[in-house]
């Protein structure tokens, strides 16, 4: 049962990672396909996420960059789900 412990803490990183790049190619793909400006909050969802990972992986003792990377992926898919009010009055289409 500890080898695969021990196999978890070393491999989930690497995991989380692919994962994390996964999400970002995904998306950057669909953006170039769709061909418009999407305004989202994608990069305040990874900074609030950074702060709460750390803080929930501080308070429950595990490691602190495991938090950090989970709370940075979840804020994200929170960010990319709330979308930013236009200045514009023209449905919402920035020109």
């Amino acid at each position: 049962m500890e080898n695969i412990f021990d196999f978890m803490s070393t491999a989930l990183p690497w995991i989380a990672m692919g994962l994390l790049l996964a999400i970002f190619f995904a998306r950057a793909a669909h953006m170039k396909k769709k061909d418009e400006k999407k305004e989202d909050h994608a990069s305040e969802g990874m900074a609030l996420g950074m702060c709460f990972g750390v803080a929930l992986s501080t308070a429950l003792h595990i490691n602190t960059g495991l938090g950090l990377m989970a709370g940075m992926v979840l804020g994200l898919l929170v960010g990319l789900e709330i979308k930013k009010k236009s200045d514009n009055d023209n449905g919402g289409k920035t020109e």
